[in-house]
């Protein structure tokens, strides 16, 4: 059943609101069913177990939402990171001997574009796989330069510099993999929808026993949680959503390097 957050995120949005539809219906017609010798201690019962159960729900959703906004918090500064550290090992390649010199920049700007690739495939496992594989390519070759140079002059700071800066590189396309891997359980997703359909229909279920059904209210409230709860499934899960990752960060490195191509071809 994890589906569920795997989907778009209006299909998910209208599911989560069909349930707390449900939820509002089954509790209502419960309590009115069970109106007629309901005592007032257990309507009492039932204002109190709303507060308890809606003070729960705000620590589950706050909790939630702190935890998914932290992992997109984090993916945002792998890109910015990644953007960085490409651009700096572009700088040191300029800074190696002629032959590693003339064919490390190239390779750099491919990687880019391939950086890119990215925003394209989304949520397309095999898309980011084919990505992942050609993005491996590029960093082996890029290292064969680098061994290359190294083994010319493995004293020399400059290529060991670019060493340093490439192994950045590399590292942090792992620590993007792992993070855009990284979501809040699935098991915390169904608690949190689970105390929120307890909550609507706990709520509904007072409505029952009172004889007022109260529609608009009991409807903005379910919306409102619905809202916020598909909000924490797309910060957390960007690539499917409306809220995603932003590479604006690798496209400006991107037009850079490509001004700088342009400018070292002129004669």
């Amino acid at each position: 059943m994890a589906v569920l957050w795997e989907l778009e995120v209006h299909t998910t949005f209208l599911l989560i609101i069909l349930g707390f539809l449900v939820a509002l219906e089954a509790g209502y017609r419960i309590g009115l069913r069970r109106s007629d010798g309901a005592e007032e201690s257990e309507k009492a019962h039932i204002a109190s177990l709303h507060a308890a159960v809606l003070g729960l729900l705000a620590l589950l959703l706050g909790f939630s939402f702190l935890m998914a906004v932290s992992r997109y918090e984090q993916r945002k500064e792998l890109v910015r990171d990644e953007a960085n550290a490409i651009g700096t090992t572009y700088l040191r390649a300029k800074m190696l001997p002629e032959a590693e010199r003339a064919q490390a920049p190239a390779l750099l700007r491919a990687y880019v574009d391939n950086r890119l690739e990215l925003l394209a495939a989304r949520a397309d496992l095999a898309a980011i796989g084919v990505v992942n594989a050609k993005a491996g390519q590029i960093e082996a070759k890029l290292w064969a330069l680098a061994a290359s140079a190294a083994a010319q002059n493995p004293q020399s700071e400059p290529i060991s510099l670019f060493i340093q800066s490439l192994n950045e590189v590399i590292d942090i396309r792992e620590m993007r993999t792992v993070a855009r891997e990284n979501h809040v359980p699935d098991a915390v997703l169904w608690l949190l929808f689970a105390v929120s359909v307890a909550a609507l229909g706990l709520i509904a279920y007072g409505c029952g026993l009172a004889r007022r059904r109260r529609p608009f209210s009991n409807a903005v409230f379910a919306l409102l949680i619905a809202v916020v709860l598909t909000m924490i499934i797309d910060v957390d899960k960007p690539r499917r959503g409306l809220i995603q990752v932003g590479l604006d960060a690798t496209f400006r490195l991107k037009a850079s390097l490509d001004q700088d191509a342009a400018n070292t071809s002129q004669p």
